[in-house]
């Protein structure tokens, strides 16, 4: 099965990040607006019970914390990706670090981890620049809670759903 890791921000970043998703992601529909902690990754059965039992343990010693959104970025041209940036991604980086490390561990990772709300995405260059030019003008201030980590199974419908969810307790 496919599984990932990843937080959702509060319904306020949700409901204002799927105004552009609805347009311009087509995961629009199979998954909620998420800040994705650790990529997809085919598991067995056999090695979730490790998984689960290294995420209750990364999710007992993290402290809930908040984060701002303070801008749209873009990934292009590396992909074709407008998101919604943090204003500090240290919080999100220090927890994709504890999760990925002992079973989850990923030796050599594809790309830097840049934690963010995809808004669009797979979209043509013009499109993607004017909606980047237009998006990048206006003001992004959304704060957020980040108390839950969940593990996200891939269903055979191709819909993401939260297998098991870990409380921050810290």
């Amino acid at each position: 099965m496919l599984y990932g890791i990843a937080v959702f921000p509060s319904q306020a970043v949700q409901d204002f990040a799927n105004s552009w998703r609805i347009r311009h992601d087509p995961h629009y529909s199979i998954i909620p607006p998420h800040m994705t902690v650790r990529d997809k990754e085919e598991l067995s059965d056999a090695q979730l019970p490790a998984i689960t039992e290294h995420m209750e343990a990364v999710a007992s010693q993290t402290k809930p914390f908040q984060v701002h959104f303070n801008r749209v970025s873009s990934f292009y041209p590396a992909s074709h990706v407008l998101y919604l940036a943090l204003e500090d991604p240290t919080p999100m980086i220090r927890l994709h670090e504890a999760v990925c490390s002992g079973p989850l561990h990923v030796p050599s990772p594809n790309f830097v981890y840049t934690p963010h709300v995809t808004i669009g995405q797979n979209m043509p260059p013009d499109e993607l620049h004017d909606l980047y030019g237009n998006l990048r003008m206006s003001a992004v201030d959304l704060t957020t809670p980040i108390d839950q980590l969940h593990l996200l199974r891939k269903t055979a419908s191709g819909v993401w759903h939260i297998d098991k969810s870990f409380d921050l307790q810290g």
